[in-house]
């Protein structure tokens, strides 16, 4: 249901752009919440061995800010690099890229739209880190030479990922395809790209950053949509939360020992 909403939506919404009609009436209707499924998340070895085999690869930077952001991969390709302030390592996330069927002289195609991010927890603002920096740098440098390449036939949308001649990127063709093959090549198991997701929260959680900074990460409309998509990762939390409280206990037994002493 929430599916053909999307779709729906997406393409009423660029036919009221273009003065077909004058309302959306999506917009009207409020589709059923339907939870994440949790996924099958890489270990930090794995994600390691990920980008080592990525280095270099088109879409390297791609995968290094989808680990280190937990970003959707609508936001990835929705992503422009007005967005990104290099000077402070922040980018923020306004709008997403979705891919919606249309139908063109009888024929079924599908195309690129870019949309603002709906939900209000969905706008958000990410710190960059110095590896998700580097690669964007390196990225931003490679598309510079595309451009120049492609002269006239770059179409500027400002971008950060897009073909080589500035257009959308197609989700299966240029992004899960590719990415398949780099698992397959680090001998990794055959996971989904939202899954990039799942490793980024499931790291995140498991060095205990506290849920809430990791829901805001994540841009989950509430911390119980986090505790709940995640909750295996809490028992070990709580494990390793009890080891530390222990720990300061025996540590300050051992202090009134030493001053009884």
């Amino acid at each position: 249901m929430n599916t053909f909403h999307n779709v729906l939506h997406k393409a009423l919404d660029k036919a009221r752009k273009s003065r077909l009609i004058v309302e959306n009436v999506c917009d009207l209707v409020d589709p059923p919440r339907v939870e994440d499924v949790e996924g099958t998340p890489l270990t930090l070895k794995q994600v390691k061995q990920l980008l080592r085999i990525a280095k270099g690869h088109r879409i390297e930077a791609l995968l290094t800010l989808a680990l280190a952001t937990g970003m959707r991969r609508g936001e990835l390709l929705g992503l422009k690099w007005q967005d990104i302030d290099f000077e402070k390592s922040i980018l923020q996330i306004r709008r997403i890229m979705s891919r919606v069927p249309t139908k063109l002289k009888s024929e079924a195609k599908k195309g690129q739209v870019e949309a603002a991010t709906k939900a209000k927890k969905s706008r958000r603002s990410i710190i960059i880190v110095p590896l998700a920096f580097e690669a964007l740098q390196q990225h931003q440098e490679r598309q510079r030479e595309a451009r120049k390449k492609a002269g006239d036939r770059w179409i500027d949308r400002d971008l950060v990922f897009c073909t080589s001649i500035g257009t959308p990127l197609n989700p299966d063709r240029d992004v899960r395809l590719p990415f398949k093959r780099l698992l397959s090549e680090a001998k990794l198991p055959d996971v989904r790209f939202h899954d990039l997701r799942h490793s980024a929260a499931t790291l995140l959680l498991g060095m205990g950053i506290h849920p809430k900074i990791v829901q805001e990460i994540l841009g989950h409309s509430s911390i119980a949509v986090t505790m709940n998509v995640y909750s295996h990762v809490l028992p070990t939390m709580q494990q390793d939360a009890m080891g530390m409280l222990g720990k300061a206990f025996m540590e300050q037994e051992d202090e009134g020992n030493e001053q009884s002493e």
